[in-house]
């Protein structure tokens, strides 16, 4: 019924939710059926006179109510009963692991269509995507790889490109080329824990280098590589994680400098590289053929995907990574793999990159509000911020107390490489957590850390 043309009132309630209830109500009086289909969205704004995007929310809006069901290509319809979308499961939701450095998730009910309308897409190729495939992709999924990591300033060839299944899984294949048992790998001096935890059932050492504001130090870089003959060596050099330190591009030409004359390999885990507006160039971009740069998808889209995409130093370096890939998984989920590559190729990838940047600055605002009192390091756009206790405040006295807050807080221990822990916190802002429970919590965190114990 695409001449409908609903009447929104004039009480001052949200259009889009006005839109809604016309639709709901046409649907009670009979003047829309099961079935109809409704006007295009920008023939409908136009009608109505108001933005395009009002629409869009208002029929994910109905959408989500079960009142109408959309489908790529076709159009929208009033839905049948059976057409209701199942409600998500509570068991689900309680399913988070907060010792993770969580994104905010999307809750803009537009967004979540534009995701859900992917998942359509991918269910029309199911029985394809439920046979075995490439280790490291097929061509449509590294093409997609290549689109996104251009968003880096990165284009290099297919055959150096990898669809892995994270980027976990992915630096334990390469240091599985790369290293033996006894080896030395050098990193942060306080670094991503899953590196540690990868380094311990390799049977590498660790040495971790100094660090200032901008990350490691280029000369103690140098010294360390003359001293422990390495066979890598690992950043997280954007938003780094728990500190939140991005290394400059000044520091990242010198630090390209010291491998390249070294000739060291370097693993590049780009997580957080793709949420800044104007970050600086990867290392990959310095020395393209000692680094392995990992663009996971676990903070910039979600980490439910299980998916990087990474580019080896070389197509033989690819090979070699294949085949370690395949030995501890076979495969990247081609489900997974589907649905990203829609989600890039349809522009609802980038949709959720910049949810998650725009959402994370608010939250960060919110903490620098609520903080205002406390010592910490933090950058507008890190998922976390990286908190000094003051003295006569232990790092398990106060998760003790903030038990059950929902608020995902990790002490340093699991960051230290040596030495002994200082007395920090990594406290992540984002997960399911609501922005005004965030600031309850958070407002809770600053009394515990203020009052003696």
């Amino acid at each position: 019924m695409q001449s409908w043309t609903p009447t929104l009132r004039a009480d001052g309630a949200a259009r889009y939710l006005q839109l809604a209830d016309a639709i709901a109500e046409g649907v009670s009086d009979g003047t829309l059926s099961v079935g109809d289909r409704l006007p295009p969205q920008r023939r409908l704004a136009d009608r109505l006179g108001i933005d395009f995007t009002t629409v869009s929310r208002g029929y994910a809006e109905a959408r989500r109510r079960g009142l109408i069901s959309s489908h790529v290509g076709r159009g929208t319809f009033v839905a049948r009963p059976a057409d209701a979308p199942e409600q998500p499961e509570a068991r689900r939701r309680s399913d988070v692991d907060l010792t993770m450095n969580l994104p905010p998730e999307p809750q803009d009910p537009a967004l979540l269509e534009r995701m859900q309308e992917g998942l359509q897409t991918v269910s029309a190729n199911l029985v394809n995507l439920l046979r075995y495939q490439s280790a490291t992709g097929g061509q449509i999924d590294k093409d997609a790889a290549s689109t996104w990591l251009s968003l880096r300033g990165l284009v290099p060839s297919l055959d150096r490109i990898a669809v892995t299944p994270g980027a976990h899984p992915t630096m334990l294949a390469i240091l599985m080329g790369l290293t033996r048992p006894g080896d030395t790998i050098l990193c942060e001096a306080v670094t991503y824990p899953g590196l540690r935890g990868i380094a311990g059932r390799l049977g590498l050492t660790l040495v971790g280098l100094p660090m200032d504001a901008e990350g490691i130090e280029p000369d103690a870089l140098d010294d360390a590589i003359r001293r422990h003959a390495p066979k890598a060596l690992y950043l997280n050099p954007t938003l780094q994680n728990p500190t939140t330190r991005t290394i400059s591009r000044a520091r990242r030409e010198r630090i390209a400098e010291v491998i390249i004359a070294h000739k060291l390999p370097l693993i590049e885990d780009d997580a957080y590289g793709f949420i800044p507006p104007s970050p600086p160039a990867p290392l990959a971009s310095f020395a393209p053929d000692l680094v392995w740069h990992i663009g996971g998808l676990a903070k910039c889209i979600g980490a439910g995907l299980r998916l990087a995409y990474t580019v080896a130093p070389n197509s033989h370096a690819a090979r070699e990574l294949a085949h370690h890939l395949k030995v501890i998984s076979v495969m990247p989920s081609p489900l997974n793999m589907a649905l990203a590559t829609r989600w890039i190729t349809d522009g609802t990838a980038d949709r959720i990159r910049r949810f998650i940047r725009e959402e994370t600055a608010a939250r960060q605002e919110i903490a620098a509000q609520v903080l205002a009192q406390s010592t910490y390091e933090s950058h507008p756009h890190a998922f976390n911020i990286w908190l000094r206790l003051p003295p006569g405040h232990g790092r398990a006295a106060v998760i003790g107390r903030m038990a059950g807050t929902g608020l995902g807080i990790m002490p340093s221990d699991a960051f230290t490489v040596s030495g002994a822990p200082c007395e920090s916190l990594r406290v992540c802002l984002g997960g399911q957590v609501s922005r005004k429970d965030l600031r309850d919590s958070l407002g809770l965190l600053a009394y515990v850390t203020s009052s003696p114990f």
